[in-house]
């Protein structure tokens, strides 16, 4: 039953018309880090930067009933919710998690749209004739995800890409919730305006000074008064999704265009030695985050933030795809060199610096971009060396195998928002409990 307990669209709805699943991980960094650690069952958790300046990434559902959610700053978290237990994000395994159970949803179609690790998009009208209806393909997927990865996920299934979507946001934690095509109305106009895709805060506020506080109202209103107020373009959107028109496929060509990772400082860094130990640790983040799902690219790019948040970006196009850290790092660092970042202040003294970030482009799946060596370098070597910390890292933790420069010294720790290596993060004393 979906939440609030409509049988409209209960698990056991008409499904007819309805071949598009959105699948929905719940509180997934969060889930998989429980996942590691049993004994976090129950409690609330949550996956972040855990310095003064982080961001949260995930909440599990016991933190969000104290007002945590994702995006929201570390600090305002902890104030909501002292005993949380916070942790240090691990993507090396949410991405190994997220191609588990992509892996899952391509066993049963190959019409899978992935958006992020957590989430896709699912057309299995094919699908039907050996598996069955939506509403039961949903409900196998759901067991499988539980069975073999000891997650739950929820699942909405609809005639399109949006009903659908709102659907699983509906059927969370945990469950599932069909739109029957022709109910769509029904489930559509009663929700308020913050539901249709791409309406945030100012478009909301605009859309109440005009009155209309639901999407039935948005449906009903004149196309001439949505464009006075929010421009042909949106309007035009807003008007066709009010009415549950969105004729978009599922696209399984749905490629991801970069991989990245950036830090905002606990305190604005002025030490070069510090940033350049940042931006290697950035790199070697980047590089396992390539590897661990098959891609490669050609440019790398960097982001400079100043303390007065002036942001500064600088990429270069290199001679071949790389996914080793070390090729992004030499190339990162040279770019950062290259800016000089910020004018001098007084003293000679570089300006303070408040986030870097490091970055791949112009992805491509490992080994169909070319890749070319330096001359003189041996045709085995680093990437290797880089997949087998991969593995090592895969069975005991990222902070097992790391670059020498980045051993010992409290700046870099701090740098990464993480706990200090050997700490249990439920130990450490700046962590609550």
């Amino acid at each position: 039953m979906p939440r609030g307990g409509d049988p409209r669209f209960g698990a056991d709805a008409d499904d007819t018309d309805c071949p598009i699943l959105h699948v929905d991980m719940d509180a997934f960094f969060a889930s998989v880090e429980v996942r590691r650690r049993p004994e976090l069952r129950g409690r609330p958790v949550v996956v972040g930067g855990v310095g003064p300046r982080g961001v949260v990434s995930s909440a599990s559902y016991e933190a969000r009933a104290y007002g945590v959610r994702s995006a929201m700053p570390t600090m305002r978290a902890r104030a909501l919710c002292p005993g949380a237990v916070f942790l240090p994000p691990d993507f090396a395994q949410y991405s190994a998690a997220s191609r588990a159970v992509m892996q899952i949803f391509r066993d049963v179609t190959p019409l899978v749209e992935p958006l992020s690790l957590d989430e896709a998009f699912l057309d299995v009208a094919g699908a039907r004739r050996l598996l069955g209806r939506p509403a039961r393909i949903a409900r196998m997927i759901r067991q499988r995800i539980f069975e073999e990865q000891r997650l739950t996920c929820s699942v909405g299934v609809g005639p399109s890409k949006f009903v659908a979507k709102l659907g699983s946001s509906r059927a969370k934690p945990d469950g599932l919730l069909v739109v029957p095509a022709d109910r769509v109305l029904e489930f559509l106009h009663p929700l308020p305006v913050g539901a249709l895709w791409g309406v945030g805060e100012r478009a909301a506020e605009k859309l109440h000074r005009l009155g209309l506080s639901t999407v039935g109202d948005v449906a009903a209103a004149p196309i001439g008064m949505l464009r006075g107020a929010l421009g042909e373009a949106a309007a035009a959107h807003l008007h066709e999704l009010s009415r549950g028109r969105d004729p978009r496929r599922v696209n399984p060509e749905q490629a991801e265009k970069s991989i990245g990772a950036e830090v905002t400082f606990d305190d604005d860094v002025v030490d070069p030695v510090a940033l350049r130990r940042a931006m290697l640790s950035l790199a070697q983040k980047v590089g396992a985050r390539l590897r661990a799902a098959g891609h490669a690219g050609r440019t790398v790019s960097i982001k400079v933030r100043l303390a007065d948040f002036r942001t500064v970006n600088r990429s270069r196009t290199v001679d071949g795809a790389t996914d080793v850290a070390r090729e992004i790092f030499e190339t990162s660092w040279a770019l950062f060199t290259a800016l000089q970042p910020g004018a001098r202040a007084p003293g000679g003294a570089t300006e303070p610096i408040r986030l870097v970030g490091v970055r791949v482009e112009g992805l491509a799946p490992a080994g169909t971009l070319p890749r070319q060596l330096a001359l003189g370098a041996p045709e085995h070597g680093w990437r290797e060396a880089e997949a087998a910390a991969d593995a090592a890292a895969a069975r005991f933790g990222r902070s097992v195998v790391r670059p020498a420069s980045l051993l010992g010294g409290d700046d870099l720790r701090r740098t990464e928002n993480r706990p200090r290596p050997g700490v249990d993060p439920l130990s450490d004393p700046r962590t609550p409990s």
